[in-house]
């Protein structure tokens, strides 16, 4: 396997010229000194591992959005406004922080600190920061529903399953900052949501996967805020009809909507939302109250919750942090 060492000390400078340094086939790890990397990061590659020195010593950073005019003459839009770029076969990234610092989305819109596409990703200890649509979690949905949505990486590619995995991760924004359709188990991690504009929502999560996928699992994770006004965020709205987002032994803060989950759109009816699965089980916390959920949030019988937890625990042992 290839090592590469970056920083002031090491075999290059920046991220983006190791990267060119290394051939699609080529098993390699990166391990990033301590510091501010200001820099786009674009990474295709078979089997590549990021290793920082701690998420408050290496920082990647970068401040597109989606209201930037780009120099091709159109807005950047979403999906070109990432700081980092993740796809390929197999990507890993332990001990890093990756923040779009655009700022707050009333101004500039969305800004993604990491778009990630690879078949298999493995994040541990890594923060990722921006407000309005923080982290994606490919492949985008099937179609568009505006003309140049999905301007962007993967406008044109064929859709891919993608399965991903954050332990001990924090993930902060304010509006839809977890995203897309990808199967992501989210495992002892912080969910962090950023203050609002006065009487405005937030929703942490907006899953677009297909119905026979796993969706977005939070397991053992904190779902946190320290600017948040109480009761001004939903866990998740689906992106797509079939969306799936399952909540199992997670912490709440007070900042949770005493409703849990929310439709995309306020009109929307719960026929339309039957292909939707939200699944929420044993909660804890000032947020956890249940009894006023929204009424087709799905319940887990005691088969269903012992398969899934049997799942977590056979992902969590194959990423080596099991028992």
């Amino acid at each position: 396997m290839l090592e590469i060492y970056v920083g002031p000390e090491g075999n290059f400078s920046t991220i983006s010229e190791a990267l060119l340094a290394i051939s699609y086939n080529t098993k390699a790890t990166l391990y990033l000194a301590a510091g501010i990397y200001e820099e786009k990061i674009f990474c295709e590659k078979k089997n590549i591992t990021f290793i920082g020195a701690g998420p408050d010593k290496t920082i990647i950073k970068w401040n597109d959005y989606a209201n930037k005019p780009h120099p091709d003459g159109r807005k950047y839009g979403t999906f070109r406004s990432y700081t980092a770029f993740f796809a390929g076969r197999v990507v890993t990234v332990k001990d890093l922080t990756i923040l779009n610092t655009s700022g707050d989305n009333k101004i500039v819109g969305q800004a993604i600190a990491a778009y990630v596409d690879a078949e298999v990703a493995h994040f541990t200890n890594v923060h990722f920061d921006s407000y309005q649509d923080t982290l994606f979690c490919a492949p985008l949905p099937d179609i568009e529903h505006q003309v140049g949505g999905f301007l962007g990486p993967r406008m044109h590619t064929l859709r891919h399953s993608s399965f991903q995995f954050y332990h001990n991760c924090k993930i902060a924004g304010n509006v839809d900052f977890i995203f897309g359709g990808g199967d992501v188990l989210f495992h002892d991690c912080e969910i962090n949501s950023k203050a609002l504009f006065k009487d405005e929502i937030g929703y942490v999560a907006a899953p677009s996967g297909k119905a026979s996928g796993a969706g977005f699992v939070f397991t053992g994770c904190r779902f946190t805020s320290e600017t948040a006004s109480k009761g001004s965020v939903f866990f998740a709205r689906p992106w797509r009809e079939e969306a799936k987002v399952a909540l199992l032994n997670c912490y709440l803060g007070d900042h949770i909507h005493e409703a849990g989950f929310s439709p995309w759109n306020a009109e929307d009816t719960i026929e339309k939302n039957s292909r939707t699965t939200f699944i929420e089980h044993l909660s804890y916390g000032p947020g956890a109250n249940t009894t006023k959920r929204i009424s087709w949030i799905k319940k887990l019988d005691s088969e269903a919750s012992k398969s899934l937890n049997m799942r977590i625990e056979h992902a969590t042992i194959a990423w080596g942090i099991g028992k």
